[in-house]
C-alpha cells in the first residue's frame, strides 16, 4: 500500500481464470471518514489494460468524490503480472474469451465483497480510519469491458447498478455468423490487427465454441431484460468502432436504461494512449461528470 497526501492507492493479485493471475489497483481518499462503503469496479476492454490512457487519472476523479475505485486487468487480456500495460502473453490473448472475462470479474466483486465482510480494507487500504458495512457495488466498464459488466450485472444481485460507456450491444454476431468459421476451425487461429502496437494477435477457436456453448449467458437483450439495477449507457455519436445505433437498441429493450449521447465523441472520447494531459478532454469530461451525477443520484 502507498499512501500520499490525498490519495491511498494498493495494488494486490488474485487468481482467475484458469489459474491466471489478475493484477488489481485500488484507489481511495486518504484522509478521515465516518463511513466508506460505496466502490467502482471498472472493466477495460478489447485489446485494452486497467492503465491505458487516462484510466489512471480517471480512478482518481472517482476517488476524489468518495468512492473507491478498483480496476484490474483480465487474466486473459495479453498483458503480464511483471508486465501490465504491454501485450506479452499473445498465447493468454488467443484463449481469452467472454465467459472468462465474466467469470473475472465475478472473482474481483468476490475480492471486493470479501475484504469489506472481513474489514481488510480496514486494516490493510484506509489505516483503520473507516467504519465499513456491506458494500454498494457499482459496475463501469468501456467498450466490451461495459457489455461483460451489463451481463454480470443480470447475474450478481450484489450490484446496485452498471455504467457502459461506448459499448456494444451485441457481442455474439459478428462472431457467430463469421463467413470464415471453417477456415477458424481448420487452422485454430484467426489473427486481429493492432494498429496501436503493430501487433498481429491471435485468437483461437474455442472463442468461436464459448460463445456457441454460452449463447443465453452472453446475450446482452436477455441481460437488460432481466437485470431491475439503473443502467447508464453513454455514447458518442461519432464512435466509429462501436455504433452509437447500440445505445439507442439497448434503451429499447431495457426502461431501466438511461442514454447520454456525447455530440462529437469518438469511442475514447478524446482520450489516447499514453496520457499526458493535465485535464481530461471535453468529451470525456462530460462522461466522466455524467456518470458521477448517475450514482450520485442514485
Amino acid at each position: 500500500m502507498v499512501c500520499s497526501h490525498l490519495f491511498c492507492h494498493n495494488q494486490i493479485t488474485i487468481t482467475g481464470s484458469d489459474e491466471r493471475l489478475i493484477s488489481i489497483d485500488t484507489i481511495s481518499l486518504n484522509q478521515f471518514n465516518s463511513e466508506i462503503n460505496q466502490v467502482i469496479i471498472f472493466s477495460h476492454g478489447f485489446k485494452g489494460f486497467k492503465d491505458w490512457g487516462p484510466f489512471n487519472e480517471i480512478a482518481k476523479y472517482f476517488a476524489k468524490s468518495g468512492y473507491v475505485f478498483v480496476k484490474f486487468n483480465f487474466s486473459h487480456n495479453g498483458t503480464s503480472i511483471g508486465d501490465p500495460q504491454n501485450f506479452v502473453d499473445l498465447d493468454a490473448f488467443g484463449n481469452n474469451n467472454f465467459s472468462k472475462e465474466l467469470n473475472d470479474l465475478g472473482f474481483v466483486i468476490d475480492w471486493v465483497y470479501d475484504r469489506f465482510k472481513s474489514n481488510l480494507f480496514n486494516k490493510t487500504l484506509l489505516k483503520n480510519r473507516y467504519q465499513f458495512r456491506n458494500p454498494e457495488i457499482f459496475l463501469l466498464g468501456h467498450s466490451r469491458g461495459g457489455s461483460i459488466s451489463i451481463l454480470k450485472s443480470a447475474e450478481d444481485k450484489r450490484i446496485s447498478a452498471v455504467i457502459s460507456w461506448a459499448s456494444p450491444s451485441d457481442l455474439l454476431s459478428k462472431v457467430l455468423l463469421n463467413e470464415k468459421i471453417n477456415k477458424w476451425k481448420k487452422t485454430n487461429v484467426s489473427f486481429i490487427y493492432n494498429s496501436r502496437t503493430k501487433q498481429n494477435m491471435p485468437l483461437y477457436y474455442q472463442f468461436f465454441e464459448d460463445c456457441l456453448k454460452n449463447k443465453e449467458r452472453l446475450d446482452i437483450r436477455l441481460a437488460l431484460e432481466r437485470i431491475q439495477i439503473p443502467h447508464l449507457q453513454i455514447h458518442g455519436d461519432l464512435d466509429a468502432i462501436v455504433s452509437v445505433e447500440s445505445a439507442y437498441i439497448m434503451k429499447q429493450w431495457s426502461p431501466n436504461t438511461f442514454l447520454h449521447i456525447i455530440k462529437s465523441a469518438d469511442h475514447v472520447f478524446s482520450a489516447c494512449h499514453p496520457y499526458t494531459l493535465k485535464e481530461f478532454p471535453k468529451n470525456l469530461k462530460e462522461a466522466l461528470v455524467t456518470t458521477l451525477f448517475f450514482l450520485n443520484d442514485l
